[in-house]
C-alpha cells in the first residue's frame, strides 16, 4: 500500500504540473467541435448550474454505452428516493446529445471533469456528492483519492476489465497503484465472473465484489415509436429487411459486400446500415453515390425509391433501439476485423430480431457466452463473410427458420434481463446509500 501511496503522488505530481498544458488541449478541442461549444469549462470542474440543499447522488459514464446502462438505475433511484438530487456526468458530447432526452425530469447533467487535481478539487467542492457511482471502467486516481479523503462512498457498476487493461494494470509499477484505488471501493458489482475474478487479481477486497447481472440488457425498455419510423416500415413493408448496426471504420465493406451477394438471390432486400458514427455514415452514402448506386440517407429524411434502393443509411444518434423494431435480422458490428470488442447485443434480442456478430466480441464475449447457454439459436456467431452472408441467406429465406431464432433470442433476453435493477438497487442499498442520504 505504500508503493501505491508512492505511485499515486507521482501521478498527481504529474497531473498538477501538466494542468496548463491539459486545459489549453481542452480548449483546442472545443473549438474542433469535440467538447461542447459553451459548456466546456465544466470539463475543468467549473459548474454550470446550482446545486439544492439536501442529499446528492453523482452517477458517471464515459460515453453513450455506459451512459444507457446507467439510467435505468437513475429511474430508480428517482422513483424510490424523489427527495434525492441526481447529477448526471458524461464525457463525450455525443452521450450528451442522446441522454438528455433520456434522463427523468429533475435529473441535472454535467460534463466530467478531467482528472486534474484543481477541476476535481473544484468539482467535489461544489456538487459535494454523498455517493459517487462510476460505471464500468473508470478508474481516475484524483477522483477516488479525494472522494476517498472527503468519506464519499464509491461504487463501481458493471465494472468491467479489459484483458489489455487488466495486463497493463498488473505490471509491477501500477498494479499498488491499482490495488490502492480498488480499496477505496465499497461496491464493486462486476458484469461477469470473469470479470470479478480480474478484480481479485488486482487485490480488490472480496468483500465489495458483488455480482449482480449486466445491465446493459436493461436499457432496453423501450417504449413507443416515432412517427418517421412507422412510415419507413410502410416503405419496408414488402422488402426483406435487415439491418448492420453499431459498425465501425471498414466493416461497412464487409457488410456491403455479404448485400452484393445477397441481392442475387434476393433482389427485394434492403440493408440498413446504422454506422457507429454519423459522419462515417454520411462518408459511406458520399462513397456508394459517387459509385453510382442509390442509397437514402436517414438525416436527409430522403425515401426508399422501391426496385431501386436498397441501401438506407442511418447517420443519426440515439434511434437504433427503434431501428430494431423495423428489422427481422441483426448483425452486430464491432466486431468483424481483428482487434474490435463488440457492441451490446441485447438491444437487438429485446426487439426480438434474430442476433448475429462477428467473433471478435470482447467485452461483448460473456454476454455471447451466456445467450448461447441460455439457447444456443438466440444468437449465432460468425468468422468470415462467406458465413455472414449464409447465416442471413438462411433467415431472409426461411420464415419458419427466422421466426425461431426471433423467439429464442426475445426469451432469452427476458430471462437474463429479469430482476438486475432491483439486485443492483438492492447492492447500493447495502454497500453505498443506507446511512448516507
Amino acid at each position: 500500500m505504500e508503493l501505491g501511496v508512492f505511485v499515486y503522488r507521482l501521478y498527481r505530481a504529474l497531473t498538477y504540473g501538466i494542468s496548463p498544458l491539459v486545459h489549453l488541449h481542452i480548449r483546442w478541442r472545443g473549438l474542433r467541435g469535440l467538447e461542447h461549444c459553451r459548456r466546456w469549462p465544466e470539463r475543468l470542474g467549473h459548474p454550470s448550474a446550482v446545486r439544492s440543499p439536501g442529499s446528492l447522488i453523482w452517477f458517471h459514464a464515459v460515453s453513450l454505452g455506459e451512459g444507457m446502462a446507467a439510467i435505468p438505475v437513475i429511474r430508480r433511484c428517482n422513483e424510490l428516493k424523489p427527495d434525492l438530487t441526481i447529477l448526471m456526468t458524461t464525457t463525450t458530447v455525443s452521450a450528451f446529445e442522446v441522454i438528455k432526452n433520456q434522463l427523468p425530469i429533475g435529473v441535472l447533467h454535467q460534463f466530467a471533469p478531467l482528472d486534474t487535481p484543481g477541476a476535481i478539487d473544484r468539482f467535489l467542492g461544489h456538487w459535494k456528492p454523498n455517493a459517487i457511482i462510476i460505471m464500468e471502467n473508470e478508474l481516475w486516481p484524483n477522483l477516488i483519492m479525494a472522494a476517498a479523503g472527503l468519506y464519499i462512498p464509491l461504487a463501481l457498476l458493471n465494472a468491467r476489465m479489459s484483458t489489455k487493461s487488466f495486463k497493463r494494470w498488473s505490471s509491477p509499477l501500477l498494479l499498488p497503484l491499482v490495488s490502492l484505488l480498488l480499496s477505496k471501493f465499497s461496491l464493486i458489482a462486476p458484469l461477469s465472473t470473469l470479470q470479478g475474478i480480474h478484480f481479485q487479481l488486482l487485490h480488490a477486497p472480496p468483500f465489495v465484489i458483488d455480482y449482480s447481472g449486466d445491465l446493459k440488457y436493461v436499457v432496453n425498455k423501450f417504449h413507443g415509436t416515432s412517427e418517421s419510423i412507422r412510415d419507413l416500415k410502410v416503405e419496408l413493408a414488402d422488402m426483406k429487411v435487415w439491418i448492420a448496426s453499431s459498425l465501425h471504420r471498414g466493416e461497412e465493406e464487409v457488410i456491403l459486400g455479404v448485400h452484393n451477394m445477397l441481392l442475387t438471390s434476393h433482389p427485394d432486400s434492403v440493408v440498413i446500415i446504422v454506422p457507429r458514427h454519423p459522419h462515417h455514415g454520411q462518408q459511406i452514402a458520399h462513397k456508394l453515390r459517387k459509385d453510382g448506386q442509390s442509397v437514402a440517407l436517414r438525416s436527409q429524411n430522403e425515401k426508399l425509391t422501391s426496385g431501386k434502393t436498397n441501401i438506407y443509411v442511418v447517420d443519426t444518434l440515439g434511434e437504433l433501439r427503434e431501428f430494431y423494431s423495423v428489422a427481422p435480422i441483426a448483425v452486430i458490428g464491432g466486431s468483424f476485423i481483428p482487434g474490435l470488442t463488440g457492441h451490446n447485443l441485447s438491444e437487438a434480442a429485446a426487439a426480438g430480431c434474430a442476433v448475429i456478430t462477428g467473433c471478435h466480441v470482447g467485452h461483448f464475449s460473456h454476454m455471447v457466452k451466456a445467450m448461447k447457454q441460455s439457447n444456443p439459436l438466440s444468437v449465432t456467431q460468425v468468422s468470415t463473410k462467406l458465413e455472414l452472408k449464409e447465416a442471413v441467406d438462411l433467415l431472409l429465406s426461411n420464415p419458419e427458420i427466422l421466426e425461431t431464432h426471433q423467439r429464442a433470442s426475445k426469451e432469452v433476453y427476458e430471462s437474463l434481463s429479469s430482476c438486475i435493477i432491483t439486485n443492483i438497487w438492492n447492492l447500493l442499498n447495502l454497500h453505498i446509500l443506507r446511512g448516507k442520504l
